[in-house]
């Protein structure tokens, strides 16, 4: 199966220029895509590039990763309604180290004929000054070309217009893709599906300033079932980096899918072959409560983003929250793994030097943090064995709880019934 074969099967090719499927078969060729350095990390909604060049250095060609330091300062139009802020060349920089570091997780750079290679456009556009860009690139392309382009048009259609440097952005990727394929002999550019106007921009100045010939692949931009975007939480986007959406937080955001988005994202962003899918889903299909086509494709990603054992900490939270696990287990996080556990839980903070002393039970859950509405509630629920410190449950309503009931000396963890936590924060 050749790269276009492997892409179309698993539902993710939109686009595709005649005659870039023939170029492909007559041997490796370099190809590249564009990341967007606006943070430090990239986010699962950059998954799918990743996975269309992981595909493509395993069909054999060569992937060039393409990391904006340039069009960063400048900012895509595509699919937005507003111009972005642009960066500071320190914080850019800071950005694009990230974004390398994660990258280089997924593809091979050390592979020999087709090692993947990174490469910052700021590095061609830093020594290029205006007038020589429009004098040598701005003349091949036309204002009538540039406006045709669906990104520049809904933009001027709308409230806020169209600022010039934006404007200007498809011919600034458009040269990228020039330069890549005059110097490093990229005859190819992928993207997403709104990327299409500004990859054919790139096409056309190569065939209009050099005579050449180069090709454009897009790929499905992707959306949940029900219609909504993909690649967010309600805490915000879902980051590969573990310090902004932790491993655990990664691990439940796959696993939560829905079935009928299940199906679509074990094609897209595991490797798994076509017989293993085709047998998770017949068996998903016979018993879909046991979800499991939404296990594997949640450990086949947590493992790759983050490495085996934070997926096994990654179900051991998991076990935590919802099964037996005993809260020695909580030892094993640091105090962001512990916070990042509870996150979108209530949480209270108590004083140290009270609960030095020593708090009635009651007073700790009804007085000290609001766990229960009233004193009356919690020894009710107390009494009827419904409560529960550090996962045991309460004596009984007249119980003292000190510092020595801390966790990692600084948590403790109420619950009502088995399913409501609470994360109580010594301070």
């Amino acid at each position: 199966m050749n790269f276009v074969e492997e892409l179309r099967w698993r539902g993710i090719l939109h686009d595709i220029m005649p005659g870039t499927e023939e170029l492909l078969d007559k041997g490796m060729v370099a190809g590249y895509i564009g990341f967007d350095p606006t943070a430090d990390s990239l986010h699962v909604g950059s998954l799918a590039q990743i996975m269309t060049l992981i595909h493509f250095q395993r069909a054999g060609h060569k992937p060039f990763a393409l990391v904006g330091g340039a069009t960063g300062m400048v900012g895509d139009p595509s699919g937005k309604s507003a111009e972005r802020n642009l960066l500071s060349e320190d914080i850019l920089q800071h950005n694009l180290d990230g974004i390398k570091n994660q990258l280089e997780k997924f593809l091979d750079f050390d592979c020999g004929a087709n090692s993947a290679q990174m490469v910052n456009n700021y590095d061609w556009f830093k020594e290029y000054n205006f007038l020589d860009f429009i004098r040598e690139v701005g003349k091949h392309i036309t204002v009538n070309y540039m406006m045709a382009k669906d990104s520049v048009k809904n933009r001027l259609s709308g409230d806020t217009g169209m600022s010039f440097t934006e404007f200007s952005y498809q011919l600034v990727q458009g040269y990228d893709f020039y330069y890549l394929w005059k110097y490093h002999n990229c005859a190819l550019q992928m993207g997403g599906s709104d990327q299409w106007g500004n990859i054919v921009t790139g096409t056309e100045l190569i065939r209009r300033k050099d005579a050449g010939e180069a090709f454009a692949l897009t790929t499905q931009l992707i959306k949940k079932a029900d219609g909504s975007k993909f690649g967010k939480s309600e805490g915000g986007n879902i980051w590969l980096d573990a310090s902004k959406t932790s491993p655990y937080q990664f691990y439940q955001f796959w696993l939560n899918t829905s079935d009928e988005d299940a199906k679509t994202y074990i094609r897209i962003f595991t490797l798994f072959d076509r017989t293993k899918i085709e047998t998770l889903e017949a068996e998903h299909a016979i018993a879909p409560h046991l979800r499991t086509l939404q296990k594997a494709l949640a450990k086949d990603i947590t493992i790759r983003v983050h490495g085996e054992s934070e997926y096994d900490k990654a179900i051991k939270s998991s076990e935590f929250l919802f099964g037996n696990t005993g809260i020695s287990f909580l030892n094993e996080l640091n105090s962001k793994e512990v916070l990042a556990l509870f996150d979108g839980v209530p949480n209270f903070s108590i004083s140290r030097t009270e609960l030095e002393k020593g708090i009635n039970v009651a007073d700790l859950l009804a007085v000290q943090t609001g766990v229960f509405s009233s004193k009356g509630d919690a020894k009710k629920m107390i009494q009827a064995g419904g409560a529960s410190i550090n996962k045991e449950k309460i004596p009984s309503p007249d119980s003292i709880y000190n510092i020595e009931y801390l966790i990692k000396d600084r948590y403790i963890i109420a619950q009502k019934g088995k399913k409501n936590y609470f994360l109580i924060i010594a301070e």
